[in-house]
């Protein structure tokens, strides 16, 4: 596998994404990473390793400009303001993200009629904006996502498959915002799956995010994890045998 940071722009700020290229030199599909709100830390570097060994090229983008965030910076308060900008600032944070997929399409072993998009948390919101916005993604895929919309979300019809995977306890996405996702994609037509984990909280992806919030509705579960990556190959599979 080749690996390397790969800079891009979104209007006057610059990026700075990381590529995992599993193609071995043939076409291959490629899929986009979206990160939690705190910024692309090192896990996204490991699952885009993950998506390599199985022939993808990925691409962990970097919605802040920040590159690499370090958690020795954690700062919940910093985060939220950074979230919370992000989604109320219309159009900012499906424009970063174009301008990261334009980026991975345009790869020389990326397959650009093969693409996807998944996110953790605040990144499955961003998979869903694309997928909104008629990107051409097969599908998107959300951890433990965030199912508001941000201003100016674009209200078309959905053709991408959507998989979002929340936890029944996640004190951020509440049964009314389950709700609403579904009755969205019912009057849309989408193809699409609302997975709820029982007994789970937000963030069941990262295994710090005890150390990082200590209140009810969020905790790490290793069988979650395992569960929604289990699905969510499933569906990237599906999509891309198509």
């Amino acid at each position: 596998m080749n690996e390397r940071e790969v800079t891009y722009r979104s209007g006057e700020v610059t990026m700075t994404g990381y590529i995992v290229d599993g193609s071995r030199g043939a076409p291959a599909p490629g899929v986009l990473i979206g990160h939690e709100g705190l910024g692309r830390d090192e896990r996204m570097t490991i699952w885009a390793r993950k998506l390599a060994e199985r022939g993808y090229v990925a691409l962990a983008l970097d919605l802040y400009g920040e590159g690499l965030f370090s958690y020795e910076q954690f700062s919940f308060e910093k985060m939220i303001a950074k979230h919370e900008h992000m989604m109320a600032t219309p159009g900012l944070m499906l424009t970063r993200a174009t301008a990261a997929l334009e980026t991975l399409a345009a790869q020389p072993n990326v397959d650009h009629t093969r693409l996807a998009a998944i996110g953790f948390c605040q990144g499955g919101i961003v998979a869903t904006e694309l997928a909104r916005a008629r990107a051409p993604i097969l599908c998107a895929i959300g951890f433990h996502p965030g199912l508001k919309r941000p201003a100016g979300s674009v209200d078309g019809p959905i053709e991408a498959k959507l998989l979002m995977m929340v936890g029944a306890r996640d004190a951020v996405v509440p049964p009314e915002d389950r709700a609403a996702f579904a009755t969205e994609m019912e009057e849309k037509g989408a193809d699409w799956q609302l997975h709820l984990f029982g007994g789970v909280g937000h963030t069941y992806t990262n295994p710090r995010v005890d150390e990082l919030v200590v209140m009810p509705g969020f905790g790490y579960d290793a069988r979650a994890e395992r569960r929604a990556w289990t699905i969510a190959f499933c569906l990237l599979d599906e999509v891309f045998a198509e």
